[in-house]
């Protein structure tokens, strides 16, 4: 039986890009109330909270609140963000979990009364949001006014108050229609919000206003209380398993053949002694038309299992699909002027046996073509953190990642920002990195708008988000769009350089891509025909 969704959407009012970033918010505070044992209770006491500040409005014509309170049992963000349904615009975003390889997300948040003094500490797993208090979107490329707009609602008093987003991979490139509710970018901080902690939870909501943005406090504190009426305190665990859906269909932009002729065109151009180019990411984007909906948040789920020690992310805008991913590459962590980032390039799959496996490792850390592929990408990166940091250090300088299903040449940098407002430079200057773009970047972004034929939008962009003292992004590869009654787009890229060919290229795609169709079924009757697509028994 199909599954129909009735989608509830919950739209802020309030596009903070909209405001003046020199002018500070009046007041940004996070109140933390008395722990409880269940969500229930803690939807019981942010509804009675929220009727004591309709009594009390602050004397304030902007300002930005948080009132959080923690849950004495641990409950999966995910899970709680399953329960909602299709509560509009939505967000998820998870820390890498696995410590196997030294490079996990260093998530540890201070949870006080947002005045600097903390009651507690706890790792923060995954937080997951509903609604927003407010959003951040142009059509414009994303600019430093852009991040002063965000960074104008946050404080480091208050750590749990992000804006959550993502960046389109090119602004300069057309938005095609399945990408159209994002813009050029698109942020949020959510309206209500679960935390999932190491051993707890937290149940939050935020309040937001700006009389100069025809945002008021009475406006911003009845829109919460709508959304609140929407929100399901009962929590039900989920199965994360194959979801058994039948693929009717699956088919390619390019197909192989013209998959082929792309890769031959760029070799020729980066073989050519006049041309710059020695890197291009070329991707391609498969269209999953299955039996039902895909449930985004269900698939999500799932993806948690397939890669541990990946991020995994959803973001859904009002009136637009779910754009949600499962990513092993970090673009960049902050915390203070602190700042990390890492190179990971060329493609290896997983051995069926441990001697198998390392004799893949063998190879790929020997082979030549791969040596130069993931050179290229940390060379770069450390150049880009040499222009704002004082000392940048590249520990270890090459390294295999290995995740479920696939491993990758890796390597890891570190360094110290000059001063905070670096932060958008790192950001706009190490995306594309040249894992997803290739090098030099401009010429391959160029070869790239004139050779794919699909719009890539938010896939291998910048996704994750922005905090007062603290900030973290990933790269959004390992993704999909997830569309109701269209399916799902999966994305994924291979670089070319020098020595690719083809058709292995080809099958790296297939491999990149595994770990979302997996989680399908990939059964379709044997006498069904469709044209023009590629079927799969």
């Amino acid at each position: 039986m199909e599954q129909k969704y009735e989608t509830r959407r919950v739209v802020a009012l309030m596009n903070g890009c909209e405001g003046d970033p020199k002018l500070p918010i009046g007041s940004i505070e996070t109140r933390t109330l008395t722990a409880v044992p269940s969500p229930s209770k803690a939807m019981e006491r942010l509804n009675v909270a929220i009727r004591d500040l309709k009594c009390n409005p602050p004397p304030l014509t902007s300002g930005i609140l948080r009132l959080q309170v923690p849950i004495e049992e641990q409950i999966e963000a995910i899970e709680w963000l399953h329960a909602q349904h299709d509560n509009l615009p939505r967000c998820f975003f998870s820390g890498r979990r696995s410590r196997a390889n030294g490079n996990g997300s260093n998530l540890l948040m201070d949870i006080g009364n947002g005045n600097g003094d903390t009651s507690f500490t706890h790792n923060l797993v995954g937080a997951a949001g509903v609604g927003s208090a407010v959003f951040f979107q142009q059509l414009h490329p994303f600019s430093y006014h852009d991040w002063r707009s965000i960074k104008r609602f946050l404080s480091a008093k208050c750590p749990l108050i992000r804006a959550y987003g993502a960046i389109r991979f090119d602004a300069t490139a057309n938005i095609s229609p399945e990408w159209k509710a994002f813009g050029s970018f698109y942020f949020m901080v959510p309206k209500v919000e679960f935390d999932e902690l190491e051993g707890s939870s937290m149940l939050a909501i935020t309040i937001a206003w700006d009389n100069a943005l025809s945002w008021t406090w009475d406006e911003a504190i009845h829109s919460l209380e709508t959304t609140m009426q929407q929100i399901a305190s009962v929590v039900v665990k989920l199965k994360k398993e194959a979801s058994g859906e039948p693929i009717l269909s699956k088919t390619h932009v390019p197909n192989k053949t013209h998959w082929d002729l792309a890769v031959k065109k760029a070799l020729q151009e980066i073989n050519t002694s006049s041309s710059q180019l020695v890197k291009v990411v070329l991707a391609r984007s498969s269209r999953i038309l299955t039996a039902t909906n895909i449930d985004p948040i269900a698939w999500l789920a799932c993806l948690q299992v397939e890669g541990e020690d990946a991020y995994q992310f959803c973001l859904q805008p009002p009136n637009g699909p779910a754009f949600v991913g499962n990513t092993p590459e970090r673009l960049f962590h902050r915390k203070w002027l602190s700042i990390s980032s890492e190179a990971l390039a060329a493609t290896r799959a997983r051995g069926e046996s441990s001697d198998l496996d390392l004799q893949i490792e063998h190879d790929l850390l020997s082979s030549p073509k791969d040596h130069l592929e993931f050179t290229v990408v940390r060379e770069n990166i450390q150049n880009k953190l040499e222009s704002v940091c004082d000392r940048v250090v590249v520990e270890p300088k090459k390294t295999v990642r290995k995740l479920r299903r696939i491993q990758h040449l890796y390597a890891q940098l570190s360094g110290n920002l000059r001063r905070e407002d670096d932060e958008f430079e790192i950001l706009s200057s190490l995306h594309p990195t040249p894992a997803v773009c290739g090098l030099p970047k401009e010429a391959a972004r160029l070869f790239i708008s004139e050779t794919e034929m699909f719009d890539r939008g938010m896939y291998a962009g910048p996704v994750g988000w922005f905090g007062g003292g603290e900030s973290e992004f990933a790269v959004g590869i390992r993704s999909a769009l997830v569309e109701k009654d269209s399916g799902a787009l999966v994305y994924a890229g291979t670089g070319i350089v020098e020595g690719s060919n083809p058709s292995s290229e080809w099958d790296e795609l297939a491999l990149k891509t595994s770990q979302c169709t997996k989680l399908l079924q990939l059964e379709v009757p044997k006498q069904s025909k469709v044209e023009n697509l590629e079927i799969i028994y």
